[in-house]
């Protein structure tokens, strides 16, 4: 499928500069960029790119100025990166629509008390147990396993090898990648007196919000009673760990391999880095920012950057790793200062014995 560069200006309410008829059939890196090839351009990182790109069609900011010629004709637009997002879920749509599936596999299993809506795809060796509800417009591909009395919204998404234990409550639009697990047991044990450990009956479930958005290889725990909660809107990347009773906020971004500890909450609107530890039974405020391997041990205020572990406020952060650069350095200066002090008592103690005597 073709589109010109009106076409696209006019989808994206941006403005043509250069040829208006020029044809893409295809989105790429502007590094990466051939006849045919629409790319962006948002990063001034970049912009050297631009000058060299066969790309037919670049969006850029509505107020860029190339300080070179270029080959490629540039749709303007309020902001290229949002823009160039648009046109990819537009892309991803058409090819969708293209390879439309629908219906059970035969070598899968759905229970007879199951209910499925309409449009719905359930690929091979998926398992439904029983009183499962799902929505209009779902996908379920490959060994998916959905647990008995779970519910799922319409528009949902599940990647090849997903797991959902049983009680696991899911809103619309949700989209879970391949080996996720959702509602295995929470991290409950009790300490006996011989140096044992009895496991605590995990019996609550897990409740994931609309529109939210989870990577490969992530545990949420179900709760130990009551609900795990992944609110709505939140984007979870791979290998993140939820423990019991967590519930994460509205709008949250949490970045691969963190781990939450049970029973905290995480304010929404947060972001959180890569391989950040947050300890159990804690509230983080809304808009809270933790840099990447940071640790967290205590409450925190609404709309605060924390970084470093333990985690310090950012500015404070900032200057303490300035210092921890130096140490070599100062710890050699303090040395020679030690020697001179050494020598200058040694002194001292000299001319006082000799004045005595």
């Amino acid at each position: 499928m073709q589109f010109t560069a009106k076409q696209i200006g006019e989808f994206l309410n941006g403005t043509v500069e250069g040829d208006e008829n020029a044809q893409v059939s295809t989105l790429s890196k502007i590094e990466d960029g051939k006849l045919g090839s629409l790319c962006f351009l948002s990063n001034p990182k970049y912009e050297n790119f631009l000058y060299t790109t066969e790309a037919s069609v670049v969006i850029v900011s509505k107020d860029f100025v190339p300080t070179q010629p270029t080959k490629s004709t540039l749709v303007k637009v309020q902001d290229p990166y949002s823009a160039f997002t648009v046109l990819l879920d537009k892309y991803n749509e058409v090819i969708n629509m293209s390879s439309e599936e629908l219906g059970v596999h035969n070598s899968s299993y759905v229970h007879p008390t199951a209910s499925i809506g309409q449009n719905v795809f359930i690929g091979a060796f998926c398992c439904i147990e029983q009183n499962v509800v799902i929505g209009d417009n779902v996908k379920i591909y490959a060994q998916t396993y959905i647990g008995a009395d779970s519910k799922v919204g319409n528009g949902c998404v599940f990647f090849p090898g997903v797991k959902l234990y049983k009680q696991t409550i899911v809103g619309d639009r949700v989209v879970v990648h391949s080996n996720t697990v959702i509602g295995s047991d929470g991290f409950g044990f009790a300490p006996q007196k011989d140096g044992s450990y009895n496991k605590i009956p995990q019996i609550g479930n897990v409740v994931i919000e609309d529109d939210v958005e989870i990577g490969a290889n992530t545990s949420i725990d179900r709760a130990t009673m009551g609900s795990t909660f992944v609110r709505k809107g939140v984007k979870l990347d791979n290998l993140i760990q939820i423990a019991h009773n967590v519930d994460v906020g509205a709008h949250s971004v949490v970045a691969a391999q963190t781990g939450i500890s049970g029973s905290t909450k995480l304010g929404e609107n947060s972001v959180i880095g890569g391989q950040v530890g947050i300890a159990g039974h804690l509230t983080l405020g809304k808009q809270t920012q933790v840099g990447a391997q940071a640790g967290i041990n205590f409450n925190t205020e609404e709309n605060k950057q924390w970084h470093g572990s333990p985690a310090q406020p950012l500015k404070e952060w900032m200057r303490a790793t300035v210092i921890f650069k130096k140490l070599p350095e100062v710890d050699k200066r303090v040395r020679e200062l030690e020697a001179k002090i050494a020598a200058l008592t040694a002194m001292i103690e000299k001319m006082t014995t000799t004045q005595t005597q």
